[in-house]
Protein backbone atom coordinates (compact mmCIF):
# COMPACT_ATOMS: atom_id res chain seq x y z
CA UNK A 1 0.00 0.00 0.00
CA UNK A 2 1.33 3.47 -0.87
CA UNK A 3 2.38 5.86 1.87
CA UNK A 4 -0.31 8.20 3.24
CA UNK A 5 0.73 11.68 4.36
CA UNK A 6 0.38 12.37 8.07
CA UNK A 7 -2.26 15.07 7.64
CA UNK A 8 -4.43 12.57 5.72
CA UNK A 9 -3.63 9.59 7.90
CA UNK A 10 -4.55 11.41 11.13
CA UNK A 11 -7.53 13.42 9.89
CA UNK A 12 -9.99 13.50 12.84
CA UNK A 13 -12.72 10.86 12.81
CA UNK A 14 -14.83 12.59 15.44
CA UNK A 15 -15.30 16.05 16.89
CA UNK A 16 -13.18 15.24 19.96
CA UNK A 17 -10.06 14.98 17.77
CA UNK A 18 -10.52 18.46 16.30
CA UNK A 19 -7.97 20.66 18.06
CA UNK A 20 -8.24 24.35 18.82
CA UNK A 21 -11.84 24.88 17.62
CA UNK A 22 -13.85 24.01 20.72
CA UNK A 23 -16.26 26.93 20.27
CA UNK A 24 -17.32 25.56 16.87
CA UNK A 25 -17.30 21.86 17.75
CA UNK A 26 -19.47 22.34 20.84
CA UNK A 27 -22.05 24.37 18.90
CA UNK A 28 -22.32 21.86 16.06
CA UNK A 29 -22.59 18.87 18.42
CA UNK A 30 -25.40 20.56 20.32
CA UNK A 31 -27.23 21.28 17.07
CA UNK A 32 -26.94 17.64 16.03
CA UNK A 33 -28.06 16.31 19.43
CA UNK A 34 -31.06 18.66 19.56
CA UNK A 35 -31.87 18.12 15.85
CA UNK A 36 -31.54 21.84 15.12
CA UNK A 37 -29.15 21.57 12.19
CA UNK A 38 -29.15 24.59 9.89
CA UNK A 39 -29.47 24.52 6.13
CA UNK A 40 -26.41 26.72 5.31
CA UNK A 41 -23.08 27.14 7.07
CA UNK A 42 -20.10 29.35 6.29
CA UNK A 43 -16.73 28.20 7.66
CA UNK A 44 -14.09 30.96 7.59
CA UNK A 45 -10.44 30.83 8.61
CA UNK A 46 -6.84 30.54 7.46
CA UNK A 47 -5.47 27.41 5.82
CA UNK A 48 -5.10 24.23 7.82
CA UNK A 49 -7.37 25.17 10.71
CA UNK A 50 -9.92 22.38 10.15
CA UNK A 51 -12.66 23.88 7.95
CA UNK A 52 -12.95 20.97 5.51
CA UNK A 53 -12.41 18.41 8.27
CA UNK A 54 -15.26 19.78 10.37
CA UNK A 55 -17.46 20.03 7.27
CA UNK A 56 -16.95 16.32 6.54
CA UNK A 57 -17.53 15.42 10.19
CA UNK A 58 -20.79 17.39 10.13
CA UNK A 59 -21.84 15.60 6.92
CA UNK A 60 -21.13 12.22 8.54
CA UNK A 61 -22.79 13.13 11.84
CA UNK A 62 -26.11 14.24 10.29
CA UNK A 63 -26.23 11.08 8.16
CA UNK A 64 -24.81 8.58 10.67
CA UNK A 65 -27.01 5.59 11.44
CA UNK A 66 -25.73 5.31 15.03
CA UNK A 67 -24.59 8.74 16.26
CA UNK A 68 -23.23 9.07 19.79
CA UNK A 69 -23.44 12.45 21.57
CA UNK A 70 -23.32 14.28 18.28
CA UNK A 71 -20.35 12.28 16.93
CA UNK A 72 -20.54 9.93 13.92
CA UNK A 73 -19.94 6.27 14.76
CA UNK A 74 -17.49 5.83 11.89
CA UNK A 75 -18.40 2.17 11.37
CA UNK A 76 -21.83 2.23 9.75
CA UNK A 77 -22.03 1.92 5.92
CA UNK A 78 -22.98 5.58 5.55
CA UNK A 79 -19.98 6.82 7.59
CA UNK A 80 -17.62 4.54 5.69
CA UNK A 81 -18.99 5.63 2.32
CA UNK A 82 -18.63 9.33 3.21
CA UNK A 83 -15.11 8.79 4.59
CA UNK A 84 -14.11 7.02 1.38
CA UNK A 85 -15.70 9.71 -0.79
CA UNK A 86 -18.06 7.18 -2.34
CA UNK A 87 -21.34 8.58 -1.06
CA UNK A 88 -23.56 10.20 -3.68
CA UNK A 89 -25.29 12.22 -0.97
CA UNK A 90 -22.19 14.14 0.13
CA UNK A 91 -20.64 16.18 -2.68
CA UNK A 92 -17.39 18.13 -2.24
CA UNK A 93 -16.79 20.85 -4.82
CA UNK A 94 -13.68 22.96 -5.39
CA UNK A 95 -14.96 26.40 -6.35
CA UNK A 96 -11.51 27.44 -7.58
CA UNK A 97 -11.91 25.18 -10.64
CA UNK A 98 -15.73 24.96 -10.75
CA UNK A 99 -16.70 28.58 -10.42
CA UNK A 100 -19.10 29.14 -13.31
CA UNK A 101 -22.87 29.45 -13.56
CA UNK A 102 -23.13 26.04 -15.25
CA UNK A 103 -21.45 24.33 -12.29
CA UNK A 104 -23.96 25.88 -9.89
CA UNK A 105 -26.87 24.94 -12.15
CA UNK A 106 -25.81 21.30 -11.93
CA UNK A 107 -26.07 21.58 -8.13
CA UNK A 108 -29.52 23.18 -8.41
CA UNK A 109 -30.73 20.37 -10.68
CA UNK A 110 -29.49 17.72 -8.23
CA UNK A 111 -31.06 19.44 -5.22
CA UNK A 112 -34.50 18.72 -6.61
CA UNK A 113 -34.08 15.00 -5.88
CA UNK A 114 -33.84 13.64 -2.31
CA UNK A 115 -30.86 11.46 -1.36
CA UNK A 116 -31.18 7.75 -1.97
CA UNK A 117 -28.60 6.43 0.48
CA UNK A 118 -28.59 8.99 3.34
CA UNK A 119 -30.79 11.30 5.39
CA UNK A 120 -29.34 14.57 4.05
CA UNK A 121 -27.83 15.69 0.78
CA UNK A 122 -24.76 17.75 1.81
CA UNK A 123 -22.81 20.06 -0.51
CA UNK A 124 -19.36 21.14 0.69
CA UNK A 125 -18.12 24.03 -1.50
CA UNK A 126 -14.48 24.77 -0.75
CA UNK A 127 -12.92 28.19 -1.50
CA UNK A 128 -16.40 29.49 -2.20
CA UNK A 129 -15.14 33.06 -2.62
CA UNK A 130 -13.79 31.98 -6.03
CA UNK A 131 -17.30 31.66 -7.50
CA UNK A 132 -18.22 34.22 -10.12
CA UNK A 133 -20.90 36.84 -9.49
CA UNK A 134 -23.22 34.97 -11.83
CA UNK A 135 -22.64 31.73 -9.95
CA UNK A 136 -23.40 33.42 -6.62
CA UNK A 137 -26.62 34.85 -8.07
CA UNK A 138 -27.62 31.43 -9.38
CA UNK A 139 -26.98 29.85 -5.98
CA UNK A 140 -28.74 32.56 -3.99
CA UNK A 141 -32.36 31.39 -4.22
CA UNK A 142 -31.54 27.74 -3.55
CA UNK A 143 -29.33 28.71 -0.61
CA UNK A 144 -32.11 30.80 0.87
CA UNK A 145 -34.84 28.14 0.65
CA UNK A 146 -33.33 24.71 0.05
CA UNK A 147 -35.33 21.48 0.47
CA UNK A 148 -35.49 20.12 4.01
CA UNK A 149 -33.07 17.33 3.14
CA UNK A 150 -30.34 19.63 1.79
CA UNK A 151 -27.43 21.27 3.69
CA UNK A 152 -24.86 23.64 2.20
CA UNK A 153 -21.45 24.04 3.87
CA UNK A 154 -19.35 26.83 2.35
CA UNK A 155 -15.67 27.09 3.27
CA UNK A 156 -13.41 30.05 2.53
CA UNK A 157 -10.17 31.73 3.52
CA UNK A 158 -11.39 35.12 2.29
CA UNK A 159 -14.97 35.87 3.44
CA UNK A 160 -14.65 39.54 2.41
CA UNK A 161 -15.08 38.48 -1.23
CA UNK A 162 -18.41 36.80 -0.62
CA UNK A 163 -21.53 38.90 -1.40
CA UNK A 164 -23.45 40.09 1.61
CA UNK A 165 -26.60 38.42 0.25
CA UNK A 166 -24.85 35.05 0.62
CA UNK A 167 -23.36 35.87 4.03
CA UNK A 168 -26.73 36.84 5.47
CA UNK A 169 -28.21 33.43 4.62
CA UNK A 170 -25.53 31.37 6.38
CA UNK A 171 -24.53 30.58 9.93
CA UNK A 172 -20.98 31.89 10.07
CA UNK A 173 -18.24 30.14 12.06
CA UNK A 174 -14.75 31.65 12.27
CA UNK A 175 -11.96 29.12 12.74
CA UNK A 176 -9.13 30.43 14.89
CA UNK A 177 -5.44 29.93 14.33
CA UNK A 178 -4.37 26.99 16.44
CA UNK A 179 -1.98 27.86 19.26
CA UNK A 180 1.63 26.70 19.27
CA UNK A 181 1.03 24.69 22.44
CA UNK A 182 -1.93 22.84 20.93
CA UNK A 183 -0.03 22.02 17.74
CA UNK A 184 3.06 20.88 19.67
CA UNK A 185 0.96 18.61 21.88
CA UNK A 186 -0.73 17.07 18.85
CA UNK A 187 2.63 16.51 17.12
CA UNK A 188 3.99 14.83 20.24
CA UNK A 189 0.96 12.57 20.34
CA UNK A 190 1.33 11.58 16.69
CA UNK A 191 5.09 10.96 16.86
CA UNK A 192 4.43 8.70 19.82
CA UNK A 193 1.93 6.72 17.72
CA UNK A 194 4.42 6.60 14.83
CA UNK A 195 7.19 5.55 17.24
CA UNK A 196 9.50 8.39 16.21
CA UNK A 197 12.10 9.76 18.64
CA UNK A 198 12.06 13.54 18.54
CA UNK A 199 13.29 16.42 20.68
CA UNK A 200 10.47 18.50 22.24
CA UNK A 201 12.32 21.63 21.11
CA UNK A 202 12.17 20.42 17.51
CA UNK A 203 8.41 19.84 17.70
CA UNK A 204 7.92 23.24 19.24
CA UNK A 205 9.83 24.93 16.42
CA UNK A 206 7.76 23.09 13.80
CA UNK A 207 4.60 24.21 15.60
CA UNK A 208 5.82 27.81 15.59
CA UNK A 209 6.72 27.76 11.88
CA UNK A 210 3.28 26.30 11.05
CA UNK A 211 1.80 29.65 12.12
CA UNK A 212 -1.50 28.32 13.45
CA UNK A 213 -2.04 25.68 10.75
CA UNK A 214 -2.27 22.06 11.91
CA UNK A 215 -2.03 20.76 8.36
CA UNK A 216 1.15 22.75 7.71
CA UNK A 217 2.62 21.42 10.96
CA UNK A 218 1.91 17.81 9.97
CA UNK A 219 3.36 18.36 6.49
CA UNK A 220 6.54 19.87 7.96
CA UNK A 221 6.82 17.01 10.45
CA UNK A 222 6.40 14.53 7.61
CA UNK A 223 9.21 16.25 5.71
CA UNK A 224 11.54 16.31 8.70
CA UNK A 225 10.87 12.64 9.52
CA UNK A 226 11.71 11.65 5.95
CA UNK A 227 15.01 13.57 6.13
CA UNK A 228 15.93 11.89 9.40
CA UNK A 229 14.41 8.47 8.79
CA UNK A 230 15.31 5.95 11.48
CA UNK A 231 17.09 8.48 13.73
CA UNK A 232 16.13 10.88 16.45
CA UNK A 233 14.72 14.11 15.05
CA UNK A 234 16.71 16.96 16.62
CA UNK A 235 16.28 20.71 16.65
CA UNK A 236 19.34 21.32 14.46
CA UNK A 237 18.08 18.81 11.88
CA UNK A 238 14.73 20.59 11.73
CA UNK A 239 16.57 23.86 11.08
CA UNK A 240 18.50 22.20 8.25
CA UNK A 241 15.37 20.77 6.63
CA UNK A 242 13.33 23.96 6.87
CA UNK A 243 16.20 26.24 5.85
CA UNK A 244 15.79 28.15 9.09
CA UNK A 245 18.29 29.94 11.33
CA UNK A 246 19.01 29.46 15.02
CA UNK A 247 17.86 32.24 17.34
CA UNK A 248 21.46 32.92 18.42
CA UNK A 249 22.24 34.06 14.87
CA UNK A 250 19.51 36.69 15.07
CA UNK A 251 21.00 37.89 18.35
CA UNK A 252 24.33 38.46 16.61
CA UNK A 253 22.60 40.13 13.67
CA UNK A 254 20.67 42.49 15.91
CA UNK A 255 23.83 43.49 17.80
CA UNK A 256 25.50 44.26 14.47
CA UNK A 257 22.53 46.38 13.39
CA UNK A 258 22.32 48.22 16.73
CA UNK A 259 26.04 49.10 16.55
CA UNK A 260 25.70 50.08 12.85
CA UNK A 261 28.19 47.39 11.82
CA UNK A 262 27.32 47.01 8.13
CA UNK A 263 30.16 44.55 7.47
CA UNK A 264 29.03 42.37 10.36
CA UNK A 265 25.43 42.29 9.07
CA UNK A 266 26.47 41.31 5.54
CA UNK A 267 28.83 38.64 6.91
CA UNK A 268 26.09 37.03 9.03
CA UNK A 269 23.71 36.99 6.05
CA UNK A 270 26.46 35.52 3.89
CA UNK A 271 27.02 32.72 6.41
CA UNK A 272 23.30 31.91 6.43
CA UNK A 273 23.17 31.78 2.63
CA UNK A 274 26.24 29.53 2.43
CA UNK A 275 24.60 27.16 4.92
CA UNK A 276 21.62 26.89 2.56
CA UNK A 277 19.16 28.92 4.62
CA UNK A 278 16.13 30.20 2.74
CA UNK A 279 16.26 34.00 2.63
CA UNK A 280 12.50 34.49 2.83
CA UNK A 281 12.36 32.37 5.97
CA UNK A 282 15.39 34.24 7.33
CA UNK A 283 13.61 37.58 6.90
CA UNK A 284 10.35 36.39 8.48
CA UNK A 285 12.16 34.83 11.45
CA UNK A 286 14.13 38.02 12.05
CA UNK A 287 10.85 39.97 12.08
CA UNK A 288 9.57 37.61 14.78
CA UNK A 289 12.80 38.12 16.71
CA UNK A 290 12.39 41.90 16.53
CA UNK A 291 8.79 41.47 17.67
CA UNK A 292 10.06 39.60 20.73
CA UNK A 293 12.43 42.48 21.54
CA UNK A 294 9.58 44.97 21.11
CA UNK A 295 7.43 43.01 23.55
CA UNK A 296 10.28 42.87 26.07
CA UNK A 297 10.59 46.66 25.91
CA UNK A 298 6.88 47.52 25.95
CA UNK A 299 5.18 44.82 28.04
CA UNK A 300 5.19 44.73 31.84
CA UNK A 301 5.07 40.92 31.84
CA UNK A 302 6.72 39.62 28.63
CA UNK A 303 6.74 36.04 29.99
CA UNK A 304 2.96 35.88 29.57
CA UNK A 305 3.29 36.65 25.85
CA UNK A 306 6.60 35.17 24.74
CA UNK A 307 7.21 31.46 24.74
CA UNK A 308 10.93 31.44 25.60
CA UNK A 309 13.15 29.95 28.26
CA UNK A 310 14.52 32.00 31.16
CA UNK A 311 17.96 31.97 29.53
CA UNK A 312 16.63 33.32 26.25
CA UNK A 313 14.54 35.91 28.08
CA UNK A 314 17.68 37.27 29.75
CA UNK A 315 19.40 37.50 26.37
CA UNK A 316 16.39 39.32 24.90
CA UNK A 317 16.42 41.80 27.78
CA UNK A 318 20.14 42.43 27.29
CA UNK A 319 19.70 43.10 23.58
CA UNK A 320 16.53 45.16 24.07
CA UNK A 321 18.55 47.50 26.29
CA UNK A 322 20.64 48.39 23.21
CA UNK A 323 17.74 50.13 21.47
CA UNK A 324 14.36 51.80 22.00
CA UNK A 325 10.77 51.30 20.84
CA UNK A 326 10.69 53.73 17.84
CA UNK A 327 13.89 52.19 16.48
CA UNK A 328 12.52 48.65 16.77
CA UNK A 329 9.30 49.71 15.06
CA UNK A 330 11.40 51.17 12.24
CA UNK A 331 13.36 47.91 11.93
CA UNK A 332 10.15 45.87 11.79
CA UNK A 333 8.65 48.21 9.18
CA UNK A 334 11.66 47.96 6.89
CA UNK A 335 11.85 44.16 7.13
CA UNK A 336 8.07 43.75 6.75
CA UNK A 337 8.26 45.73 3.50
CA UNK A 338 11.21 43.54 2.49
CA UNK A 339 9.20 40.37 3.21
CA UNK A 340 6.62 41.41 0.65
CA UNK A 341 9.20 42.50 -1.93
CA UNK A 342 11.37 39.36 -1.98
CA UNK A 343 8.53 36.87 -2.55
CA UNK A 344 8.74 37.20 -6.32
CA UNK A 345 12.14 38.85 -6.68
CA UNK A 346 15.06 37.02 -8.30
CA UNK A 347 17.48 39.20 -6.28
CA UNK A 348 16.41 38.23 -2.77
CA UNK A 349 19.91 38.50 -1.34
CA UNK A 350 20.55 41.96 -2.77
CA UNK A 351 17.25 43.28 -1.40
CA UNK A 352 18.01 41.80 2.02
CA UNK A 353 21.50 43.33 2.09
CA UNK A 354 20.01 46.69 1.10
CA UNK A 355 17.49 46.47 3.93
CA UNK A 356 20.25 45.64 6.45
CA UNK A 357 22.27 48.64 5.29
CA UNK A 358 19.14 50.78 5.65
CA UNK A 359 18.78 49.56 9.24
CA UNK A 360 22.37 50.52 9.98
CA UNK A 361 22.17 53.88 8.22
CA UNK A 362 19.10 55.82 9.40
CA UNK A 363 20.34 58.85 7.48
CA UNK A 364 19.20 57.05 4.30
CA UNK A 365 15.61 57.78 5.32
CA UNK A 366 13.87 61.04 6.13
CA UNK A 367 10.87 59.91 8.18
CA UNK A 368 10.43 60.53 11.90
CA UNK A 369 11.47 57.03 13.00
CA UNK A 370 14.77 57.30 11.11
CA UNK A 371 15.38 60.73 12.64
CA UNK A 372 14.77 59.33 16.13
CA UNK A 373 17.21 56.51 15.41
CA UNK A 374 19.86 59.02 14.34
CA UNK A 375 19.30 60.98 17.55
CA UNK A 376 19.61 57.77 19.56
CA UNK A 377 22.95 56.95 17.93
CA UNK A 378 24.26 60.47 18.57
CA UNK A 379 23.17 60.33 22.21
CA UNK A 380 24.99 57.03 22.68
CA UNK A 381 28.16 58.48 21.15
CA UNK A 382 27.95 61.59 23.28
CA UNK A 383 27.45 59.48 26.39
CA UNK A 384 30.73 57.75 25.57
CA UNK A 385 32.48 61.07 24.92
CA UNK A 386 32.37 60.55 21.16
CA UNK A 387 30.47 62.95 19.01
CA UNK A 388 30.51 65.85 16.59
CA UNK A 389 31.97 69.20 17.61
CA UNK A 390 29.16 71.48 18.77
CA UNK A 391 29.99 75.06 17.81
CA UNK A 392 28.64 77.73 20.24
CA UNK A 393 26.57 80.45 18.62
CA UNK A 394 26.23 83.96 19.99
CA UNK A 395 23.04 86.06 20.13
CA UNK A 396 23.58 87.27 16.58
CA UNK A 397 23.65 83.70 15.29
CA UNK A 398 27.42 83.81 14.59
CA UNK A 399 30.04 81.42 15.84
CA UNK A 400 31.50 82.12 19.26
CA UNK A 401 34.85 80.42 18.84
CA UNK A 402 36.04 81.42 22.29
CA UNK A 403 33.17 79.66 24.12
CA UNK A 404 34.67 76.19 23.99
CA UNK A 405 34.49 74.10 27.14
CA UNK A 406 36.21 71.03 28.44
CA UNK A 407 33.37 68.80 27.17
CA UNK A 408 33.80 70.04 23.61
CA UNK A 409 37.55 69.63 23.81
CA UNK A 410 37.12 66.03 24.94
CA UNK A 411 34.84 65.37 21.99
CA UNK A 412 37.40 66.90 19.64
CA UNK A 413 40.23 64.88 21.13
CA UNK A 414 38.21 61.69 20.76
CA UNK A 415 37.82 62.42 17.06
CA UNK A 416 41.49 63.09 16.55
CA UNK A 417 42.72 60.84 13.76
CA UNK A 418 46.18 60.80 12.27
CA UNK A 419 45.78 61.94 8.66
CA UNK A 420 48.51 62.23 6.00
CA UNK A 421 49.86 65.72 5.35
CA UNK A 422 48.35 67.62 2.44
CA UNK A 423 50.23 67.81 -0.85
CA UNK A 424 50.35 70.92 -3.08
CA UNK A 425 47.70 69.40 -5.34
CA UNK A 426 45.42 68.97 -2.31
CA UNK A 427 45.80 72.68 -1.47
CA UNK A 428 45.06 73.56 -5.10
CA UNK A 429 41.95 71.34 -5.00
CA UNK A 430 40.69 73.19 -1.92
CA UNK A 431 41.20 76.54 -3.63
CA UNK A 432 39.51 75.40 -6.86
CA UNK A 433 36.53 73.88 -5.06
CA UNK A 434 36.13 76.43 -2.29
CA UNK A 435 32.51 77.25 -3.20
CA UNK A 436 31.55 73.59 -3.01
CA UNK A 437 33.31 73.15 0.35
CA UNK A 438 31.58 76.20 1.82
CA UNK A 439 28.14 75.06 0.61
CA UNK A 440 28.70 71.67 2.24
CA UNK A 441 29.51 73.16 5.64
CA UNK A 442 27.06 73.33 8.54
CA UNK A 443 25.13 76.55 9.05
CA UNK A 444 27.29 78.62 11.50
CA UNK A 445 30.55 77.67 9.81
CA UNK A 446 29.06 78.31 6.38
CA UNK A 447 28.06 81.86 7.38
CA UNK A 448 31.62 82.63 8.46
CA UNK A 449 33.32 81.10 5.40
CA UNK A 450 31.17 82.96 2.89
CA UNK A 451 33.27 86.08 3.48
CA UNK A 452 36.58 84.17 3.38
CA UNK A 453 38.50 83.54 0.17
CA UNK A 454 41.34 81.08 -0.38
CA UNK A 455 44.80 81.64 -1.77
CA UNK A 456 48.09 79.74 -1.89
CA UNK A 457 51.33 81.02 -0.38
CA UNK A 458 54.74 80.81 -2.04
CA UNK A 459 55.56 77.71 0.02
CA UNK A 460 52.32 75.96 -1.06
CA UNK A 461 50.26 76.55 2.05
CA UNK A 462 46.61 77.43 2.20
CA UNK A 463 45.92 81.08 3.00
CA UNK A 464 42.48 82.35 3.99
CA UNK A 465 41.98 86.02 3.23
CA UNK A 466 39.36 88.40 4.63
CA UNK A 467 38.60 92.08 5.30
CA UNK A 468 36.65 91.15 8.44
CA UNK A 469 38.79 91.51 11.57
CA UNK A 470 36.27 89.68 13.74
CA UNK A 471 35.92 86.84 11.26
CA UNK A 472 39.70 86.60 10.88
CA UNK A 473 40.06 86.40 14.63
CA UNK A 474 37.63 83.53 14.76
CA UNK A 475 39.56 81.73 12.05
CA UNK A 476 42.75 82.02 14.12
CA UNK A 477 41.14 80.94 17.39
CA UNK A 478 41.67 77.41 18.65
CA UNK A 479 38.02 76.43 18.23
CA UNK A 480 37.84 77.97 14.78
CA UNK A 481 40.96 76.17 13.60
CA UNK A 482 39.58 72.85 14.84
CA UNK A 483 36.31 73.30 12.98
CA UNK A 484 37.81 74.55 9.71
CA UNK A 485 40.53 71.89 9.65
CA UNK A 486 37.93 69.21 10.32
CA UNK A 487 35.85 70.48 7.38
CA UNK A 488 38.86 70.50 5.06
CA UNK A 489 40.05 67.06 6.17
CA UNK A 490 36.58 65.62 5.53
CA UNK A 491 36.73 66.96 1.98
CA UNK A 492 40.30 65.96 1.10
CA UNK A 493 41.12 63.15 3.53
CA UNK A 494 44.33 65.03 4.35
CA UNK A 495 45.56 67.14 7.26
CA UNK A 496 45.44 70.74 5.97
CA UNK A 497 46.73 73.65 8.00
CA UNK A 498 46.21 77.25 6.97
CA UNK A 499 47.31 80.80 7.66
CA UNK A 500 45.00 83.80 7.92
CA UNK A 501 45.51 87.18 6.28
CA UNK A 502 43.32 90.10 7.35
CA UNK A 503 43.34 92.85 4.74
CA UNK A 504 42.97 96.54 5.61
CA UNK A 505 39.44 97.86 5.69
CA UNK A 506 40.29 100.51 3.03
CA UNK A 507 40.69 97.76 0.44
CA UNK A 508 44.48 98.10 -0.12
CA UNK A 509 46.29 94.77 -0.48
CA UNK A 510 49.81 93.50 -0.24
CA UNK A 511 51.49 92.10 -3.24
CA UNK A 512 50.50 88.52 -3.82
CA UNK A 513 47.21 88.82 -1.95
CA UNK A 514 44.22 87.58 -3.93
CA UNK A 515 41.26 89.59 -5.00
CA UNK A 516 38.77 88.98 -2.22
CA UNK A 517 35.97 90.10 -4.52
CA UNK A 518 36.99 87.57 -7.11
CA UNK A 519 34.30 85.17 -5.99
CA UNK A 520 31.76 87.76 -7.15
CA UNK A 521 33.39 87.97 -10.60
CA UNK A 522 34.51 91.63 -10.22
CA UNK A 523 37.89 92.49 -11.74
CA UNK A 524 40.45 94.64 -9.87
CA UNK A 525 43.86 95.70 -11.12
CA UNK A 526 46.60 95.14 -8.58
CA UNK A 527 50.16 96.42 -8.88
CA UNK A 528 52.73 93.88 -7.78
CA UNK A 529 56.31 94.53 -6.64
CA UNK A 530 57.50 94.08 -10.19
CA UNK A 531 55.01 96.76 -11.34
CA UNK A 532 53.37 94.19 -13.61
CA UNK A 533 49.64 94.50 -14.03
CA UNK A 534 47.84 91.38 -12.75
CA UNK A 535 44.15 90.71 -13.17
CA UNK A 536 42.39 88.69 -10.41
CA UNK A 537 39.02 87.18 -11.20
Amino acid sequence: MSYVALYRKFRPDNFADVKGQDHIVTTLKNQIISDRVGHAYLFCGTRGTGKTTVAKLLAKAVNCENPSEGNPCGVCPTCKAIAAGASLSVVEIDAASNNGVDNVREIIDEVAFPPADARYRVYIIDEVHMLSIGAFNALLKTLEEPPSYCIFILATTDPQKIPITILSRCQRYDFKRITTDTIADRLEELTSIEKVDVEPRALRYIAKVADGSMRDALSLLDQCMAFNYGKELTYSMVLDVLGAVDTAVFGRLFEAVATQNVLGCITILDEAVIQGREIGQFVNDFILYLRSLLIVISADDPWSILDVSDENMELLKKEAAMTDMPTLIRYIRIFSELSGEIKYSPAKRVLTETALIKLCKPEMESDNSALLDRIRVLEEKLAKGIGPVVMPVDAAGMLNMQATGAGQQAAEDSHAVSLPAALPEDIQAVKDNWSKIVMGAESPVKSLLKSIYPSITADNKLKLVTHDKVGGGRLESEGGKTSIKKLLSEYTGKDIDYVVEILPADGSMDAGSPNILGMNSINIDVVTESNEEVEYV
